[in-house]
Formats: C-alpha cells, sequence, structure tokens
C-alpha cells in the first residue's frame, strides 16, 4: 500500500489523488471505459428496439449487462485477493474487450440478433465484474492511504461524468453513425485503460503459502463479512439505501413522461440532472468527512435523498424536478461513498476484493428487489404514490442506524511482525488436517468472570480469519485452568488463519492473555485430527506422519 506517512498532514483536496501519476493515468483511461460501457448500453437498447420492438427484450439488456455482477462478484473477489490484482484486471479488461469487437463484428457482417446482443452484452458485463473487485481493491496501492477516501470519490465522480453525458453523446453517435459506431467506440474505449494496465509496474505481494482455491477463498470471505460487525453493518445500510433509492433512477422515464409530461429528451436531462448531483456530492464528500461522523453523514445523505424523492413525486414541474433529481442524486452519491469507504477502511488487505464484491452484490441485491417493488406500485398505484412511498421508506431506513452503526473505523493495521513458526515434529503438507488447536490459560478464580469477558471477542476474530467451531471451557478438577478450542480444515488453513491476525486482533488477545497468570506462558497445542479409518494398523504400512522419535518417559 502507498505511504502517505511521510506527506504534510495538511487538509486534503478532493482532487489531491490525481497528483499520483499512476492514479491519474487509470483514472482518465476509466473515464473513457465507463464513457463506452455507457453509449454501448444505448447503442444495444436502440438495436434491440429495432429488431423486436419489445419493451421486455429492451430492459433484458440492461439485465444481460449488470446480471454477472450479481452473479460473479463474490467469486471476483476471492479472485481479486487470491492473484496479482493487476493481472486480473488486464484478463477482466480483455474479456470486455472481446465481448465489445464480437458485437461489433456481429453488425458489421449484418448477422446481429437479439440473442447475440444479450450474449455479447453479458460477456462485456463479466469482465466488467470481474475487473470491479480487482481495480478498486488496488486503489490503496495508488494513492497514499491518507487520501483513500478522496480517491474512491474521484472513482464514483469518474462514473457519475460518464453517467450525465454519455447517454446523450451515444444517442447522438447512434442517430449520426448507426449502433456499430457506438460498439466500435465500447471497444476502442477499453484500450486506454488495458495499455496503463500493461505498464503499471505492480510489485506483488509475496506470500509463502498458495493462493486458496476459489470456493474455499469464496467461503473465507463470506464467513469474514458474516463475523465481522462493522462489515456487516455496512452491507445492511447498503442494501437498505439501494432497496429505497433505486426508485429515483428506476422511475425515471415514467417521472418524464407521466408526470411532466415530457418524452426522450426531458428523460435525458433527468438523467444528467441525477449524474450531475452526485458529481457535486462527490466534491462535498471531503467536507463533509471533516465536520461530521459517517454515522451522521450517512444519516443526512439518505435524509436528502428521501426528501427529493418526495418532492419529485409531488412536483409537476420540470425546473422544480431537476433540481429534486439533483439533489436525489448527491444524497445518493455520498451516501454510497461512505459505506464503499468504510468497506476498504474497516476490512484488511487479505479480504479486501471479497469484502467490496459483497458490498457490490448488496448493492445490486437492492436495486434489483427494489426495482421491481417500486415498479410494481407505479403500476397499480402511480408513479407519484411509488415515489413518495419510496423517499418515506428511505426516511424510514435511517432508524436502521440505531441497529447497524457506521463503524467510526481507522484503516485497519496489518501487524508489524509475524508470528513464530509453529512448531512441528509430524509430516504434515498442506492439505493436512483437520488441525485442532487449543490454547490453556491459568487465571486466577477471582478474575474468571473478567477472564471471560474478555475471550467473548475472540469467537469472532477465530472465526472470521479461518477458524471453526470456537469454544472456551473450564477444566472442573482445576477452576483455575480455562481452554480455548477452536479448528481448521487444513495445515495451509491454520497458517492463513494465524497470518491473517491484524494488530488490532492481536490487542484484543492481548488483553485476554493479560489474565494468564504462571510461571510458563499460555500453551499451545496444534493437533492433527485423526477419525476412524485415517491411520494404517498393518505393521507392513508405516505411518509418515511421525518423522521425529519422541524420547521415551525418563530417558
Amino acid at each position: 500500500m502507498a505511504d502517505g506517512s511521510g506527506e504534510a498532514a495538511g487538509r486534503i483536496g478532493p482532487f489531491d489523488p490525481l497528483r499520483h501519476g499512476l492514479f491519474r493515468r487509470i483514472w482518465t483511461a476509466s473515464l473513457f471505459s465507463n464513457f463506452g460501457q455507457l453509449i454501448q448500453g444505448v447503442g444495444a437498447a436502440w438495436a434491440m428496439t429495432q429488431l423486436t420492438g419489445r419493451a421486455d427484450m429492451v430492459a433484458l439488456v440492461q439485465s444481460a449487462t449488470f446480471a454477472p455482477l450479481m452473479l460473479l462478484s463474490l467469486f471476483a473477489g476471492a479472485i481479486a485477493d487470491s492473484y496479482d490484482r493487476r493481472k486480473i484486471a488486464l484478463v477482466a479488461l480483455c474479456i470486455a474487450l472481446l465481448g465489445a469487437v464480437g458485437l461489433s463484428l456481429i453488425t458489421m457482417l449484418g448477422l446481429l440478433t437479439p440473442a447475440w446482443i444479450l450474449f455479447f452484452c453479458f460477456v462485456v458485463g463479466t469482465g466488467t465484474a470481474l475487473f470491479g473487485p480487482a481495480w478498486q481493491s488496488s486503489v490503496g496501492e495508488q494513492v497514499p492511504s491518507r487520501e483513500l477516501a478522496q480517491a474512491i470519490a474521484l472513482n464514483s465522480i469518474s462514473y457519475n461524468i460518464a453517467r450525465s453525458f454519455g447517454p446523450a453523446i451515444g444517442g447522438l453517435l447512434v442517430a449520426l453513425a448507426g449502433v456499430l459506431a457506438a460498439f466500435a467506440f465500447n471497444a476502442l474505449a477499453y484500450l486506454p485503460l488495458i495499455i496503463v494496465m500493461v505498464f503499471w509496474r505492480r510489485l506483488p505481494e509475496t506470500s509463502r503459502l498458495p493462493p486458496e482455491a476459489l470456493g474455499r477463498a469464496v467461503i473465507s470471505g463470506a464467513r469474514y463479512v458474516v463475523y465481522s460487525p462493522p462489515i456487516r453493518a455496512v452491507l445492511v445500510r447498503t442494501l437498505l439505501i439501494a432497496f429505497a433509492g433505486v426508485a429515483a433512477s428506476a422511475l425515471m422515464p415514467l417521472v418524464a413522461r407521466e408526470l411532466l409530461g415530457g418524452g426522450a429528451g426531458l428523460y435525458g436531462v433527468l438523467l444528467g440532472c441525477f449524474g450531475a448531483g452526485a458529481v457535486l456530492g462527490a466534491l462535498f464528500l471531503t467536507p463533509i468527512k471533516e465536520r461530521m461522523s459517517d454515522q451522521a453523514a450517512v444519516g443526512l445523505a439518505t435524509a436528502l435523498m428521501g426528501l427529493c424523492m418526495i418532492g419529485t413525486g409531488l412536483s409537476r414541474h420540470e425546473v422544480l424536478t431537476g433540481l429534486l433529481v439533483m439533489g436525489a442524486g448527491a444524497g445518493w452519491m455520498i451516501s454510497m461513498a461512505l459505506c464503499n469507504i468504510n468497506i476498504q477502511m474497516s476490512s484488511p488487505r487479505w479480504v479486501t476484493g471479497r469484502a467490496l464484491a459483497a458490498c457490490v452484490t448488496s448493492v445490486c441485491g437492492g436495486m434489483t428487489i427494489g426495482g421491481w417493488v417500486w415498479g410494481r406500485i407505479a403500476a397499480s398505484e402511480g408513479t407519484d404514490l411509488a415515489l413518495i412511498t419510496a423517499g418515506t421508506t428511505l426516511i424510514v431506513t435511517i432508524g436502521a442506524g440505531l441497529l447497524w452503526r457506521m463503524p467510526a473505523v481507522e484503516e485497519q493495521r496489518d501487524r508489524d511482525t509475524p508470528l513464530s513458526e509453529p512448531e512441528t515434529n509430524l509430516d504434515l503438507n498442506g492439505r493436512s488436517g483437520p488441525i485442532v488447536v487449543t490454547i490453556e490459560y491459568r487465571v486466577p478464580v477471582d478474575q474468571a468472570r473478567g477472564f471471560y469477558t474478555a475471550m467473548m471477542p475472540l469467537e469472532e476474530i477465530r472465526h472470521r480469519t479461518g477458524g471453526y467451531g470456537w469454544s472456551i471451557s473450564r477444566d472442573v478438577g482445576d477452576p483455575e485452568i480455562w481452554t480455548e478450542r477452536y479448528h481448521t480444515p487444513t495445515w495451509h488453513d491454520y497458517l492463513r488463519q494465524r497470518s491473517r491476525l491484524t494488530a488490532a486482533d492481536l490487542d484484543a488477545w492481548q488483553r485476554a492473555i493479560d489474565f494468564h497468570q504462571d510461571a510458563d506462558p499460555i500453551r499451545v497445542r496444534r493437533k492433527l485430527e485423526r477419525p476412524y479409518g485415517s491411520v494404517r494398523w498393518r505393521e507392513d504400512v508405516p505411518d509418515r506422519g511421525i518423522i521425529v522419535q519422541l524420547p521415551s518417559p525418563g530417558s
């Protein structure tokens, strides 16, 4: 991660991350890529309209593009955490480029069909889904850690600039040169980002352990989220905001047509207003973070968006509606950016990609469900009532902050020195297991309650770093002896579990160790579990586990 400790500790401006060459190059190239994707979306939707004229098929274009985000995000996050993020980003961009080139060639040859449109949009979406976690989790390597929040906001600005102007440019390009021009533009727009990634001389982090298998890496990421209260709280808030807030964009065509009596032109203007509001929200993100906590800021942004959505449902004036939509865009941007920043700041590096992928899944899930719910309400009760209900729901979700508070977090610190190598006298390989770990503490009886309380945080720490079945027990014969127990599936899983402990985790463990009072330190035992049938009992089959002959008692 980039080190910002040597920089002056002055106020950080919203554009300061652009002073760093690598971030500036990636940001500029990604801006072109964002424009390309949105322009292709316009071209694909128009091509589908010409081929079928069916509203459901036109809607499937967007579904085909964004479905991979729902289906592949967790896998993409696991891949980003396990392998070189630069290489993963390159592979993902090449997949998206192949999809864009394929769509262009099929169109040029006159073979375009609805099925081909959906297929290649899905391919482009797959590349985008794989690229997202690798790109987002590498932002901390491109800028100093103290500028991470501003860098995340700038990345959001990049997308919202494209969202403000991309559809209009796409519509103009399709009108002047046809859908082939839109598809070809997207293919060309990937090239700058691919070139930047090729020439990025990233220093990969070395690890003495092989990467986790994909399935196990996904499970590890999911367990980290489940057993990490700060991450869990952010994801719940994100889901609720996305569920109610999606009505602002999902119902915007109906706002233009039914509430304001306009057409496609007015719809484009409203889209631009939403994107412009999001850009303004990103610019105000730094002063907002300086003046209030994330809990208060998310509540304020959510209230702003909810009130603007209610106002949009009541308004019948174009200018007023445009201003309200801008406010909704600003509220959406601020709340989502703060959630994204919290995810990155509160997750250690080994799981950042998977935590961000969980955030994407939460947003997409909330938007998918919310879009369907508010669409049904708009169809049966009217667009105005749907917007008013969604805005009210959004304001009500602020109360969720009482149960799921936005964490006041600093960036997770990796420990300064690695733990010592565990002593082994068995011939273990990475797949050996299960491994049972027991840790014995001696605690005075009069301090038992305090020790028990100090041990409780360790349950979540062991589970979120890869342990299973954590428990603590007390010796009935000697009440001063307490035993902590958990297990891991394999020896490599145990070594990974030890390597994932952050400085904060070790501090929590030390608070429990401080209760230990004995001449010897705490006793840690690591055991290879031997279930029935796993040991060869015939004399002619050696037990290759034992490689050291232990001395007999008294020798």
